[in-house]
Order: C-alpha cells, then structure tokens, then sequence
C-alpha cells in the first residue's frame, strides 16, 4: 500500500508489515507497540505454534526416546512433553532449525539441515498467507485498531509466487535499513549474542559452504564447527538480502534507517517515524 502523509494520518485501521533483516529492529518496535493499540503478529510465533509444533515436538521426542527412563515414561503415556513458545523467546523453533555443522558440537548434519530449511520455509509461507485472516481477528474479536507484522528476516528470499504481494495489499510495507559499517557490526553482533532461526536458500548455502570448506581446508560439513560457521557466514547472508529487501521497498514501500527506527519509544514515535518515511519518499 502507498499513501500521501493525509491519506496516511485518515487511514482508519493502520496495517504495517515490518521488513528488514534478523536483529535489525523489527520486533523491537512490534514489542514497544503491543498491548495498546496495536496487534503484533510474529510470523516466527505463528510458526512455531502452528506449523512446527509437531515437528518440534516429534524432535525432542526423538531425543528423549534414547534415555531409557524417558523412552518408558513416554511409551506408557505417563509424561506429556509441550512446546512453551513466546513472543520473545522462541527458542523451540531456533532448537528446530539449528546450525549446520558437526553433531557432537550440537550441530545438524547437512542433509537434515536441509530438510528442516524446507520444512521452515514452507512454514514462513504459510504464516505469511494467514496475515489477512489475523488482521481480520484482531479487529473483530481482539479489538485492537491497528496491526503490526513482525516477519522473519527471510521473507525476502521466499520466491513464493502472492506471498508478497499479499503483504502488499493488506498493509504499508516498511523496511528498516542498515546503512553503514557501524550498523552492519551491530546486527552482526547481536545475531551471535541473541540468535533468531535463520533461514537459508539452498543455492546459497551450498555456494558459501564451498567458500567455507576452500576457506578453512575442510572437506565435509560434519566437520564444521556450527557456531563458527554461523558467525561467519551471517554477514555473507546480510548482503545478498540487501537487493531483494530493496527490490520489495522501493516500488512498494517506504524505508527507515535502523538507526530512526531505534529512537521509537511509543506510538506516536512510530507514527511519526512511518510519516516521515513517506514524505521522503514522496
């Protein structure tokens, strides 16, 4: 959706889908406005306690299967085991995807990692295409005014044909941007101290595994230190995003700086912070 600032300030029930890369500050400003006027829908919350309960569920089963007093308090139906996702804590979903690298480190070997990059892209898809239906519920039966989409920093990689254009039509898209090194360092800091799932196209990780293993001599993934791997191939991952981020916001967006996005405290600030994005464009 495009607006002049006036049609902006007459739009009754503001809809706005935040996009920009993990750690960048979308759920920092999903969080400063919930509770008061706003619904804030996490895809990544979606996620997990829709599309990937049951198999986060059948995961941690698997594990606890191998621990004899476990496996027969399970067959017997004696213990229950649940998922206790949060907004801000979705540490059952980022448990799910993993970090690819060698299993005795906690890693995921790499055919698995595959596997479940597929099962969680498809997840992200099907979150993304319940946004019309959940800004429909939080008017009717939550009564909140407005709504904030909080995505995954992936949603520009999906390639999935009306997943966008769907946010397209039923909200204001805004991308906060990364604009110099300091920034970049930032979010590359904050993905290793406070990790969120990251998802991966599979013709991009296979070319940077290669990069990785001509890099270090390694030869196969199993050998691959998982959290090394992370924290060098994150900043690989920001930059290829950078296009696909742009080529959504420019024709069909606005755009803030992470740094004007972090100065939001309440709503009028991010009033403010959406209007001053659309005189600029303008």
């Amino acid at each position: 959706m495009k607006f002049t600032v006036e049609e902006f300030r007459a739009w009754e029930h503001k809809k706005v889908t935040l996009l920009g890369m993990s750690g960048v500050g979308k759920s920092f400003l999903a969080n400063t406005l919930r509770g008061k006027n706003w619904f804030h829908y996490s895809g990544d919350y979606r996620i997990g306690t829709r599309y990937l309960d049951e198999p986060i569920l059948d995961m941690i089963k698997q594990q606890a299967m191998q621990v004899p007093f476990l496996k027969d308090l399970l067959r017997r139906d004696w213990i229950s085991i649940r998922n206790n996702i949060r907004i801000n804590d979705l540490g059952p979903v980022l448990s799910f995807v993993g970090k690819l690298g060698n299993p005795e480190l906690d890693g995921v070997e790499l055919s698995e990692f595959i596997e479940r990059q597929a099962i969680y892209r498809q997840a992200e898809i099907d979150a993304m295409f319940d946004v019309p239906q959940f800004i429909e519920k939080a008017q009717q039966i939550y009564g909140y005014p407005h709504f904030v989409n909080d995505v995954g920093g992936s949603l520009c990689e999906l390639d999935e044909p009306g997943v966008i254009e769907t946010l397209i039509d039923c909200s204001l898209i805004l991308y906060i941007q990364v604009t110099n090194q300091a920034q970049e360092n930032t979010l590359i800091e904050r993905a290793q101290t406070s990790p969120k799932p990251l998802s991966y196209k599979e013709d991009f990780l296979q070319e940077y595994l290669q990069k990785y293993f001509d890099e270090t001599g390694l030869e196969f993934a199993a050998q691959i230190d998982p959290d090394e791997f992370a924290r060098w191939v994150f900043p690989h991952l920001f930059r290829s995003r950078i296009p696909r981020y742009e080529a959504i916001a420019g024709p069909h967006g606005y755009t803030v700086t992470s740094d004007e996005a972090a100065q939001v405290k309440n709503e009028d600030d991010f009033l403010a912070l959406l209007e001053m994005a659309i005189k600029r464009q303008s």
